[in-house]
């Protein structure tokens, strides 16, 4: 039989080091001996375990494994293998050694999908990356069905998105034709929240749009119920809308953590909220798998954290340098990924652990030193990298009353759209986004202060010992505030309206 005889099929698939791909040839190998199915090259248990996936996908549509045996090896070998989304590349080399396939069907192909027990092709995270090195290579891709709409967006060349395995022979074999997938985008869930159902906190509204005028960072401080959360909710609503390069940006992270629902891209960008009991790997990547965390989910969008003080200290430590260079870099002994990161990081907290050290009526038994401990669970630092700081008061029951505000979210999106517009123009060059952005000559051309203005901030900088971080960090602000108000120069109201969202120590010991 020829099966005595050593055959080799190599099928091209990839490999994920973060968002980077990695281009992997699975070597698939038939020779004579005792029945054996052995997969080497550094594989993890999920890949190791695809060779009984293999075995009963095969036996589903009628095939049994050749009784010799069988080695894939996954090359190069020195690089970690891991998921299942090897299961499909395997399966093709073993169909093209059997005959079963012509010798030439998947030449020009990557091939990447998790198989079943009946024959399927399960969805896997990365298909999007995948599509991206294909084309990038002029290569095919063979992709499972679920996936085929993120795969399309890549816009290479040939696409194939089978049900299962036996679709995928009878297209190869001229049985059937696979037609090629549609790129799909998700669907509108629906209005987002409308500022418009916020009464008063008309300090707090001004300073969310200025967040999403310039991209800044954003703390409010106030006791339960005074509508933190509710403001921050409204902030997707009144951001611009994802360009095609953002899309793209945020999808193929997505891709790569597997959270990309049926295949399709969305346009909306990302609002995370994960809860103040997640881990550091959670927020800002890691695991087993090196996965990306909230801070890579939140790119381009927002990352809210409510009760900022009851999150894990290591894991809001963990934040500071994402902040800064707008990337989670995730070190371990054998492995080093870094995934993007340019979030805007909207939180929350209360004054102190009951919530009511300033109200009268229910004081805090144990004021000012219950809010000097829970307020010191927040670093410095931390405390430097954020660039609003707002007080958000318990509402009025009077406002309560009130009629619906005529300014919604639409008219503030058309402000902060203008203003971002500006800012698109401003550092066209530069390769930046926004003023939370510009740093170095980039933001010494765009906001130099007017004299007076100048003469205040160096004064108020004096006085509140702001360091270099903060002192720049208010410039952005108060650009932010100009681009607002349609000025050219930054003058002295936007430096006083700017000095006045720094932090302020709210109790003292």
């Amino acid at each position: 039989m020829r099966y005595y005889v050593a055959m080799v099929a190599g099928i091209h698939t990839v490999a994920f080091h973060g968002i980077e791909v990695l281009d992997i040839e699975v070597q698939v190998q038939v020779v004579g001996g005792l029945p054996n199915f052995v997969v080497v090259g550094l594989p993890d248990k999920a890949v190791a375990e695809s060779r009984e996936r293999v075995r009963g996908a095969l036996t589903s549509i009628g095939l049994s494994l050749p009784p010799r045996r069988i080695i894939v090896n996954l090359s190069p070998a020195d690089v970690v293998k891991e998921g299942s989304h090897f299961d499909l590349p395997i399966a093709l080399g073993l169909l093209l050694i059997m005959d079963v396939l012509p010798s030439d069907a998947v030449d020009g192909h990557v091939a990447l999908g998790e198989l079943a027990l009946d024959g399927s092709i399960r969805p896997v995270a990365g298909v999007l990356l995948a599509a991206i090195a294909a084309a990038g290579s002029e290569r095919g891709l063979i992709c499972p069905a679920a996936s085929g709409g993120e795969a399309a967006f890549a816009g290479g060349g040939d696409v194939l998105a089978p049900q299962g395995l036996i679709h995928l022979i009878n297209h190869f074999r001229g049985v059937q034709l696979l037609t090629p997938p549609e790129p799909r985008l998700a669907e509108d869930a629906g209005s987002a929240p409308d500022l418009r159902d916020i009464r008063g906190q008309e300090i707090a509204k001004r300073a969310l749009e200025i967040a999403a005028a310039g991209g800044h960072n954003m703390l409010m401080v106030g006791p339960p119920g005074a509508g933190k959360s509710m403001l921050a909710s409204r902030l997707p609503g009144i951001l611009p809308p994802l360009d095609a390069a953002e899309t793209l940006e945020i999808s193929m992270i997505h891709s790569a953590a597997g959270t990309l629902a049926d295949g399709t891209l969305s346009r909306r960008r990302p609002f995370r909220d994960p809860h103040h009991t997640a881990s550091t790997a959670a927020i800002v990547g890691g695991g087993q798998r090196v996965r990306p965390g909230e801070v890579s989910l939140a790119h381009n969008g927002v990352l809210f954290l409510d009760e900022l003080p009851e999150f894990n200290r290591a894991a809001l430590e963990a934040l500071r340098q994402p902040i800064e260079t707008g990337e989670a870099v995730i070190a371990r002994a054998n492995i080093h990924v870094s995934y993007p990161a340019r979030f805007q990081l909207v939180a929350a907290m209360n004054p102190c652990r009951c919530g009511w050290l300033d109200d009268p009526g229910q004081a805090c038994s144990r004021a000012p030193r219950c809010a000097v401990d829970y307020q010191a669970r927040i670093s410095g630092p931390l405390f430097d990298r954020i660039d609003l700081h707002i007080d958000v008061p318990a509402v009025d029951l009077a406002d309560l009353a009130l009629p619906p505000p005529a300014e919604g979210s639409a008219e503030v999106a058309a402000r902060v759209g203008a203003a971002r517009a500006v800012q698109s123009a401003r550092y066209e060059s530069a390769g930046i986004r926004t003023n939370a952005e510009a740093q170095g000559e980039a933001l010494d051309a765009a906001a130099a202060p007017g004299a007076e203005g100048r003469e205040l901030l160096v004064r108020a900088a004096e006085a509140l010992k702001l360091t270099a971080r903060g002192y720049h960090r208010v410039l952005r602000v108060a650009r932010t505030v100009a681009d607002l108000d349609g000025a050219a120069e930054i003058s002295r109201p936007h430096i006083a309206e700017a000095m006045s969202y720094r932090r302020i120590a709210h109790v003292s010991a």
